[in-house]
């Protein structure tokens, strides 16, 4: 079903369809070598209603990907995940609250309310359960992130996602200036946090996921800008992956938005 939703919207759409081929294109890919993208944003809204309210999914961890995290965890000094928009981000969270809130505390995640108010409330209910805490972007939320990471827990969130004006910088996004959230960057520096690349890949035919994990192949500067720039270069080294789990509709590139916190 979702499948052909992903399709529907293709056809549909003319936008769409421009947008998506033209971040392909600036990935410097192929319309053929990403096709299989079209179908999983679909897949992308139609499994949320099990992932928010329905029994729980198969998870499974490829290759040392569950010590991988295990480990970061022990160093103490609170994780940093950081996914892009690719895969089943938000299976990610609940894999990683289930294996490891038990017994290194909630993880916090990071997310944007709905401003539809029946939405929201579905939303926050269904991402807040026991082990995931949520946080708003809003700088209550970004106090809550930081207090987390120091106290040795973990903390969440898209650093793909475009930000409101002001909280963020131009940096090259497969080459393109993108407008991105220096969050994760100040995080890291503010907390010593030990950052941690994660995403959930969707398996065909609905059997479930698998969980990758990874580090950072080195440390993030001192610089916020110049760590800014290592985030997404990281994230495109994650997306060329797997590019057909990627969402190439997403407006990365798109001007930020003014917002009040």
């Amino acid at each position: 079903m979702g499948q052909v939703a992903g399709w529907l919207a293709w056809f549909l759409s003319p936008t769409y369809r421009r947008r998506l081929s033209s971040n392909v294109a600036t990935a410097g890919l192929k319309l053929s070598q990403v096709l299989g993208a079209i179908g999983q944003a679909g897949s992308m809204s139609t499994e949320l209603p099990r992932l928010w309210i329905g029994k729980k999914v198969s998870v499974s961890w490829a290759n040392n990907s569950l010590n991988t995290l295990a480990e970061a965890y022990k160093e103490g000094r609170g994780v940093l995940l950081l996914t892009p928009h690719l895969g089943c981000f938000e299976v990610t969270a609940q894999a990683i609250s289930d294996s490891f809130s038990a017994e290194h505390g909630p993880l916090t995640v990071l997310y944007r309310p709905s401003k539809k108010a029946s939405l929201a409330a579905v939303m926050e209910a269904s991402r807040g359960r026991p082990g995931l805490d949520t946080a708003p972007t809003t700088l209550a939320g970004v106090r809550q992130m930081i207090k987390a990471l120091r106290a040795g827990r973990a903390v969440g969130l898209l650093p793909d996602q475009v930000p409101p004006l002001g909280m963020g910088h131009w940096a090259p996004f497969f080459g393109k200036p993108a407008y991105t959230m220096t969050l994760a960057a100040r995080l890291a520096s503010q907390t010593g946090a030990r950052v941690v690349l994660v995403w959930g890949e969707r398996l065909s035919w609905g059997r479930g996921y698998a969980m990758h994990v990874s580090h950072l192949e080195q440390d993030l500067s001192s610089d916020v800008e110049a760590a800014v720039v290592q985030i997404n270069q990281a994230m495109e080294k994650l997306i060329l992956s797997c590019p057909q789990q990627y969402l190439w509709g997403y407006a990365r590139y798109k001007q930020p938005r003014k917002e009040d916190l």
